[in-house]
């Protein structure tokens, strides 16, 4: 497979820059391979399309505001600071991205906020936009957490060209985040709303929680046009005894399996037995799914639209 076959034009009128009011009624196209059909519908219509005791996996990762400004020393250049994760909490080190990244070298501190009472210096260079920094703040680990939430903001994709607005913090959160680790949303969850979810409960449709920390890998570009040779950046997965309970139990009563959104399918292909039944996993995954791939668990998928040439869309 190529990297070539997944480019495509994707023009920029066609790019939402805000969601859909409510978040049950953005738009839902409905592929059945089955038959071969296509049908246009409402979000909410999901409703239609799943039984008594079937299985929905949703990542519950929740999304930290990772995208900071600050000033380098002496020349008080303007440089964003895409916070990755935390290496070592006692030290304060993160992996982040800088740019321009060509302004910031080993050595240089970094200041942040009106009144510069966040510091970082920069100790290391991983990838040409990548650095590792040390956080210099006069306070706890508590109160330094809560200086990051306080300075960063909602990293939105870059593709949405607008500015971050305070809406941003709660709508681009799923209903069901509770695990803070994510530098993006898993965004196939943020359709479903408190009352959508209510009625596919009563229905007596399951969830099954995992945590994939959405970091780098989901979205670094692929830049080899051989696809067996991207290595995907590792991310933080957790899958606990009760969602395994839940999902072996579908598969056994041969029930619709699906995975929302392509983190939570790329969490349950990272912990498959040789049987083909789900895993208790607390690790990291640098899984890659392209074509071709066998899929273990999931019978049905809920994905959004993807970008051209992205991890995401190989795996769709």
């Amino acid at each position: 497979m190529k990297l070539s076959h997944f480019g495509f034009n994707l023009p920029d009128e066609l790019l939402s820059e805000y969601p859909a009011e409510n978040r049950d009624e953005s738009r839902l196209m409905v592929l059945d391979r089955k038959t071969q059909t296509i049908e246009h519908k409402m979000f909410k219509d999901i409703m239609d399309y799943f039984e008594e005791d079937d299985v929905m996996i949703i990542n519950n990762t929740k999304v930290f505001p990772a995208r900071l400004y600050g000033n380098k020393e002496k020349t008080g250049a303007r440089i964003e600071v895409f916070l990755l994760r935390e290496l070592n909490e006692e030290q304060r080190l993160w992996d982040v991205l800088v740019d321009p990244a060509r302004k910031i070298r080993i050595g240089n501190k970094l200041y942040f906020g009106d009144d510069d009472t966040l510091v970082a210096e920069v100790i290391d260079n991983t990838t040409s936009r990548g650095r590792t920094l040390r956080f210099l703040y006069d306070g706890s680990y508590k109160e330094f957490r809560s200086k990051l939430t306080e300075l960063g903001e909602t990293p939105l994709p870059k593709y949405i060209k607008r500015d971050v607005e305070p809406e941003d913090a709660e709508r681009y959160q799923t209903i069901f985040a509770r695990n803070e680790g994510a530098v993006a949303a898993p965004t196939a969850g943020l359709h479903f709303s408190k009352h959508l979810l209510k009625r596919l409960e009563i229905k007596g449709v399951n969830f099954a929680e995992v945590t994939l920390h959405v970091g780098l890998g989901t979205f670094n570009p692929v830049e080899v046009e051989d696809l067996s040779k991207h290595k995907m950046d590792s991310e933080e997965l957790i899958i606990d005894l009760k969602a395994v309970d839940i999902v072996n139990t579908a598969i056994k009563n041969k029930k619709r399996i699906c995975a929302v959104g392509t983190t939570a399918m790329r969490a349950i292909e990272s912990s498959v037995s040789s049987n083909g039944k789900l895993n208790e996993m607390e690790g990291w995954t640098n899984k890659f799914i392209f074509p071709p791939y066998d899929f273990s668990i999931a019978n049905c998928m809920i994905t959004n639209f993807h970008t051209p040439k992205s991890t995401l869309l190989m795996m769709a």
